[in-house]
């Protein structure tokens, strides 16, 4: 049992973390094992995520103290919170799917921001395309238009190869 400056503490942490969060999302654990968990748990790390188990009622306060107006209180099984600070589809990315080869994992919920997401919300969240994947189909639309430029240019000049060559081999 955790005593009272324990719980302050998971709140202020708690809370901290929330306030500086680019998504969160909360599911239900529930008949997992614990070798699941972990795996699920070394996933999340990989992609600078992690995967905490708390109280709904230290959740909710942390909620109230990070001035969001929200609660999961009314959310179903034992709650886990996934928190990413760095790419806001990663954590839905990796719950959802888990959550298709392990039926036990439930996706309850979501905060993008500080906007509260549905189930549906989630679960749309998860089918976008990553951060890096985003960041590759940019940079191959910037290179796109002169790649080709260079062709175009470089179309001149072979032509104009391709023109002296037919006249040496004629002379020849």
């Amino acid at each position: 049992m955790l005593r009272r400056n324990q719980k302050e503490e998971i709140v202020k942490n708690l809370s901290e973390e929330i306030k500086n969060s680019k998504s969160v999302v909360f599911s239900d654990y529930r008949g997992l094992k614990a070798s699941e968990i972990n795996a699920l748990k070394k996933e999340l790390k990989k992609e600078g995520t992690n995967l905490m188990v708390i109280k709904k009622s230290l959740i909710d306060l942390s909620l109230k103290k990070a001035k969001i107006d929200s609660s999961v209180k009314g959310m179903e099984g034992q709650m886990a919170i996934t928190i990413s600070s760095e790419d806001e589809v990663v954590p839905a990315k990796i719950l959802s799917k888990f959550s298709k080869t392990n039926e036990n994992l439930k996706i309850l919920g979501g905060m993008l921001g500080k906007d509260i997401m549905t189930v549906e919300e989630v679960m749309a969240l998860a089918k976008l395309p990553g951060k890096e994947e985003l960041l590759a189909k940019i940079v191959g639309s910037l290179n796109a238009p002169i790649s080709g430029f260079v062709n175009v240019l470089s179309g001149n000049t072979r032509g104009l190869v391709n023109v002296l060559k037919a006249i040496q081999e004629k002379k020849a």
